[in-house]
């Protein structure tokens, strides 16, 4: 009789290692709940708490001398890991990373050298396999020493390739990689990939500005009218979440072809682009309106379009750190100026 399979990951229950020691065994193919997981944390829910037990796993049925591949426990990494071994086998050491990625995890220092050589005493790894060699993401080469490594653990440490699906070719190449391998990219379907990420953690802050601005555009000298509501100040909504959502899913789609080099630009371009054919249609109409739709959908946009910076391979630390506090007091007056010309448009 098969055993149970584990609703989580596809784990089933653990059998032992020819050397006694008790392994977890996975399936490479992703169960219904698996896929309803990835869909989940790509629209942020639950995404920080999406992990599984760090420890040695068994993926098909690997021989002793089968290659170990090494990831974080953050879910969704470990998920790839195992559908990219599909039809092979080999064993899966999974360090503690705190539930995140390989490429944060090492930045962070959760996926590192003490961590590695933790995890290898603490399964038993040397009893396991006949072989002294770890196959390491090359996004987690910044965290881990590969000769303090080999000097504390005896086993060697070989860079994998950046994507998980070239995992079946580098391990018949002789864990030899291509520059195709070493090379990170991030093309229009990685960028779409976060765009819901970053649209979910900032949507209930959008509509809260729409909806404050519509509000605010029944007030008049005279009191208060329910009619300039409807009318002004759904329009002015729509404004702001026009630019939320210009900000947060075009501008990453655009990326490469935007002009300049800071993102805060890049979205400011594309909200105030986007402005002028809501002038063109119609949609606003007066020089103030026009002038109040520019400020407010540039501003939306171009925070939007900084904050791609935690999900995009272009940046760097620094250079975030420098373009946040350039942009953030720009785009912050650039918002209140455009809501006041917008209030004070009629």
């Amino acid at each position: 009789m098969p055993a149970p399979e584990c609703s989580s990951c596809g784990a089933v229950a653990p059998r032992t290692a020819n050397c006694g020691m008790p392994v977890v065994s996975v399936n490479s193919t992703w169960s219904w709940r698996d896929w309803l997981g990835a869909a989940r944390v790509r629209l942020n829910l639950g995404r920080m708490c999406y992990a599984v037990t760090p420890g040695l796993y068994a993926i098909g049925r690997p021989a002793p001398d089968a290659p170990v591949l090494v990831t974080a426990n953050y879910k969704l990494t470990f998920d790839h890991v195992r559908r990219a071994m599909h039809g092979m086998a080999g064993w899966l050491l999974v360090l503690d990373t705190k539930g995140i990625n390989v490429w944060c995890a090492a930045g962070k220092g959760t996926f590192g050298t003490d961590e590695l050589i933790r995890a290898v005493a603490a399964t038993g790894l040397a009893h396991v396999v006949t072989h002294r060699t770890l196959i390491v993401p090359q996004l987690g080469a910044p965290g881990v020493a590969a000769h303090l490594v080999q000097q504390q653990t005896g086993f060697r440490v070989v860079y994998g390739p950046v994507r998980a699906t070239d995992l079946p070719a580098f391990l018949a190449a002789g864990m030899q990689a291509t520059p195709a391998m070493r090379r990170v990219t991030f093309d229009l379907r990685d960028r779409l990939l976060v765009v819901p990420v970053e649209l979910a953690m900032w949507i209930k802050y959008a509509v809260l500005l729409a909806l404050l601005l519509a509000l605010l555009s029944g007030v008049h000298g005279m009191g208060y009218d329910l009619a300039w509501v409807c009318s002004r100040g759904l329009r002015a909504a729509g404004l702001v979440l026009l630019g939320f959502v210009v900000g947060g899913a075009v501008t990453p789609a655009l990326l490469p072809w935007l002009p300049g080099r800071a993102f805060a630009v890049k979205g400011a371009l594309t909200g105030i682009v986007v402005a002028l054919l809501c002038w063109a249609l119609g949609l606003v109409q007066t020089g103030s309106e026009v002038l109040a739709a520019t400020l407010l959908l540039g501003a939306m946009a171009s925070f939007m379009g900084l904050q791609f910076t935690g999900a995009s391979t272009f940046t760097s630390l620094s250079g975030v750190r420098k373009e946040t506090r350039i942009a953030l007091p720009l785009q912050s007056a650039a918002l209140l100026a455009g809501i006041i010309i917008w209030l004070v448009a009629r």
